[in-house]
């Protein structure tokens, strides 16, 4: 089985604002890169894309994986279980659903461990990460979190 250490991060300029994910991918001497921007998105939303991208990139199932993030909502609502109790009810009245629910297709496919590691705190693929968001939603060809999008305008179907 590939043993594959992913290191994520999100990030917004705002909250909501254009945001972007990285994702850094080592396994052995090999590594790979991932990012991508948004026009308007959340913190979480990218937190949790980074994640996923990492994730959707493996081309086995049955990896070994070890994702390090700093994001307590996605470590905490993956290995505390929260996530698997939303799927149950539906997703009902809970934030990035959209992303949830892709995330749970590619999860069960691999191994995979999730370890919390403090932001900013100089630690290599963290960091690598960290820069690649930001330089992701800091360009001009953002794309639509349509995700997003269609959260925001169904809570406003509600007043």
């Amino acid at each position: 089985m590939a043993k594959i250490t992913i290191y994520t991060d999100g990030g917004a300029s705002g909250n909501p604002g254009p945001g972007g994910y990285g994702t850094v991918m080592i396994s052995g001497d090999y590594r790979k890169d991932f990012s991508q921007g948004y026009k308007l998105t959340t913190n979480n939303r990218m937190e949790l894309m980074a994640v996923i991208v990492g994730l959707e990139k493996l081309k086995n199932p049955g990896c070994d994986v070890t994702i390090y993030s700093d994001s307590k909502y996605v470590v905490d609502s993956v290995e505390k279980k929260w996530v698997f109790g939303w799927q149950k009810k539906g997703f009902a009245k809970k934030k990035n659903a959209d992303l949830w629910r892709r995330f749970l297709e590619v999860y069960p496919k691999h191994n995979v461990r999730f370890v919390w590691v403090k932001g900013h705190a100089n630690i290599p693929g963290n960091e690598a990460a960290d820069r690649l968001a930001v330089e992701a939603y800091q360009k001009v060809d953002l794309l639509e979190d349509t995700g997003y999008l269609a959260d925001i305008n169904n809570e406003s179907e509600l007043f």
